[in-house]
């Protein structure tokens, strides 16, 4: 076998496919888009797209998620690459996937209606196309285990919120019931949240004082890293 003869070898497809999280202050929440070609045509997808010559993957999975959000600068990790030989009936199609975390306030909504899409809690989100509900599944686990190892909120939650709203992600994202007083002495633990003057006072009378993240503390945590069991 001659291998320097590009020519003689398969040519095979290379998709990125995002997994978009959102947080609504209540639950967790995942982007989903209409498909409007075939196969499957009309059926619930993933965001994606092929990688083109001039791209890296990481160039690839910005360009798709800012074609479907508007939004740049988006926090996102390739986290598995899915090669079975049959998994596009279409053509012979390798996908590397990522998972992205946006808030939801930031997302663009005229694109949102263009590309039909629409946000589903994770709990509810309908069947999805090909090997769809794999990849969301292994992007569940894999942004638990993050929210063991990093700060997760940032990118999750509006600029400023309450210590409910932070917990009620986690407890969204890890899907169990957190005790407030022992969560709460945990994230106070890691020293990243600035506690304002400002209060909200639709949820109660009494009001709940709003937090923000320390931007510096916080990128020193999530570069540096470390163990967070609730």
């Amino acid at each position: 076998m001659n291998l320097n003869n590009y020519n003689s070898e398969d040519k095979v497809l290379l998709a990125v496919d995002c997994i978009i999280f959102g947080f609504d202050g209540e639950d967790l929440k995942i982007l989903l888009i209409k498909r409007n070609f075939e196969p499957e045509r009309g059926k619930w997808s993933l965001i994606g797209g092929f990688l083109k010559r001039e791209e890296t993957l990481h160039d690839a999975a910005s360009r798709i998620l800012n074609y479907l959000t508007g939004l740049d600068h988006i926090y996102m990790e390739q986290f598995y690459s899915f090669s079975e030989v049959n998994r596009d009936p279409g053509e012979r199609t390798v996908s590397v996937s990522y998972y992205a975390l946006i808030n939801i306030e930031d997302h663009n909504e005229q694109l949102n209606k263009e590309f039909s899409a629409e946000w589903f809690s994770v709990s509810e989100m309908p069947n999805l196309i090909f090997d769809h509900n794999q990849m969301v599944d292994m992007a569940i686990k894999r942004l638990r285990y993050r929210a063991s190892t990093k700060p997760i909120g940032f990118e999750l939650l509006p600029e400023k919120f309450t210590m409910k709203q932070l917990q009620k992600l986690y407890e969204s994202i890890l899907n169990t019931k957190l005790d407030k007083r022992n969560f709460i002495s945990k994230i106070n633990g890691l020293d990243i949240l600035i506690r304002l003057d400002e209060k909200e006072t639709e949820s109660s009378k009494r009001g709940s004082y709003l937090h923000t993240f320390d931007k510096e503390k916080y990128s020193k945590k999530t570069n540096e890293g470390f163990v967070f069991k609730i």
